[in-house]
């Protein structure tokens, strides 16, 4: 397949700040892939080298066969940061249509308008949108231009449930008409919910990258549920809770903390043993890595 965007080898630093520790990644076309990630992991570093706003310490990156540093190479893609700042004085259907006529290729705009559900807000003032409303326009606008590949930084931070399910329909019909998007998110179900690959990030580094099963099992790591009154003390849990009466256990052998459960004669009822979430694969990839340092 295609690469449309790859990183060699790429490290970022601001002053003492390690932000990328030589990270190679590839973005191969018709690609949805999903950057998970903690708080000053590097996911925006890494994006930000991707479309051109940083450049890498060392390393090499590469975006549609050029540098993303060359304006006429941005116009191949799509971008929406984590923060926009949008003119309050234009209208919704004006700011698209001025993102639009930079590209000599761009989506049509009332397609763009009713695919993203804007069109009953073509007229209003930005001004006068909601935060939830701004966002939505801020996505829309990096698929306005008709790109081949779309960089989506946290895309539905602060909207309602409804409006992160409308962008989703976006994003997948964007994909599914051949598109490549690579998105962040605190929303691990939006990602399991979107991404065909997931690309776990911690320290500025990569420290998972397959699909969403892959990146469950790469920690073998399995959820034992029981109805109890406390957390037992048994060998072989990696993280413990308990909510509403039920324990909840993760566990890289089920077999063996299922035996101990037995043979010391905790009480317990309704057993569940089952695969864990990609939020708890996450959780765990990272906390391996916290412990490493």
């Amino acid at each position: 397949m295609t690469v449309l965007a790859r990183a060699i080898e790429a490290t970022r630093r601001y002053g003492d700040v390690l932000a990328l520790d030589r990270v190679s990644l590839d973005i191969r076309a018709g690609e949805l892939v999903g950057l998970l990630g903690p708080n000053g992991a590097g996911k925006s570093t890494l994006i930000n080298l991707f479309v051109g706003l940083r450049r890498p310490t060392s390393g090499t990156v590469e975006l549609l066969g050029g540098s993303p540093a060359d304006p006429a190479v941005r116009r191949g893609i799509g971008v929406t940061p984590q923060e926009t700042g949008l003119p309050d004085a234009l209208k919704v259907g004006e700011i698209i249509s001025f993102v639009s006529a930079h590209h000599p290729k761009h989506r049509d705009k009332a397609d763009l308008l009713e695919r993203f559900r804007l069109a009953d807000l073509a007229k209003r003032q930005i001004g006068g949108l909601s935060g939830g409303q701004k966002r939505r326009l801020a996505v829309a606008l990096a698929f306005a231009g008709n790109p081949r590949v779309v960089f989506l930084d946290e895309p539905t931070t602060g909207l309602d449930v409804e409006a992160r399910r409308t962008l989703w329909e976006g994003i997948r019909s964007f994909h599914t008409d051949g598109g490549t998007v690579v998105l962040t998110s605190h929303y691990l179900e939006e990602i399991e919910a979107l991404a065909q690959r997931v690309v776990v990030v911690g320290r500025g580094r990569v420290l998972a990258d397959g699909t969403v099963k892959a990146v469950r099992d790469v920690v073998g790591v399995r959820r034992v549920s029981f109805a109890a009154p406390a957390v037992p003390d048994l060998p072989g849990i990696l993280r413990s809770s308990i909510e509403d009466g039920r324990v909840h256990l993760l566990t890289t052998d089920s077999d063996l903390l299922v035996t101990e459960l037995v043979r010391t004669g905790t009480a317990f009822a309704d057993l569940q043993v089952r695969p864990t979430s990609l939020e708890e694969a996450f959780i765990t990839i990272t906390a391996k890595e916290e412990a490493r340092v």
